[in-house]
């Protein structure tokens, strides 16, 4: 059996390689578009990642059609989506694979606006990783 790193798992051990809190594999999948709510989609996940929540996964890879990445995303228990706006594209990446298993959370759905050419706030990034971790409490149980 191998867990969702792609490495050997061994059969005694109780949690994943993406130091999720629970026993299931969560991914962590952001929008890293060229706008603010794209930096704040990143950061929120990078920091999920660094509190054991998951582990940030390639959403180019699922762009690019990259098998292995597409199968992973469909084995995973929890796969989170953090879009940065309406135009949804990782959720689309997903859509077009046609996996289901995913979570989404679309920054600008928080009242945080799209901005080209602005640096987002530690508060913005907060509010998304607060909305991010009920939603993952949800789906780990």
């Amino acid at each position: 059996m191998s867990d969702c790193c792609g490495t050997p798992k061994p059969t005694n051990e109780a949690s994943c390689c993406c130091g999720s809190d629970a026993e299931k594999i969560v991914l962590l999948y952001a929008c890293s578009g060229g706008a603010n709510v794209g930096e704040i989609s990143d950061k929120a996940a990078r920091e999920l990642m660094f509190e054991g929540k998951g582990t940030m996964f390639c959403l180019a890879g699922l762009g690019g059609d990259i098998q292995g990445m597409v199968q992973t995303a469909r084995d995973a228990d929890v796969n989170l989506v953090i879009d940065g706006c309406p135009m949804d594209c990782a959720k689309k990446a997903f859509d077009r694979h046609g996996i289901t298993n995913y979570t989404q959370i679309k920054v600008t759905d928080l009242g945080i606006e799209k901005v080209k050419g602005v640096r987002c706030t530690d508060e913005q990034v907060g509010q998304v990783v607060t909305v991010a971790r009920e939603k993952l409490a949800e789906q780990t149980v």
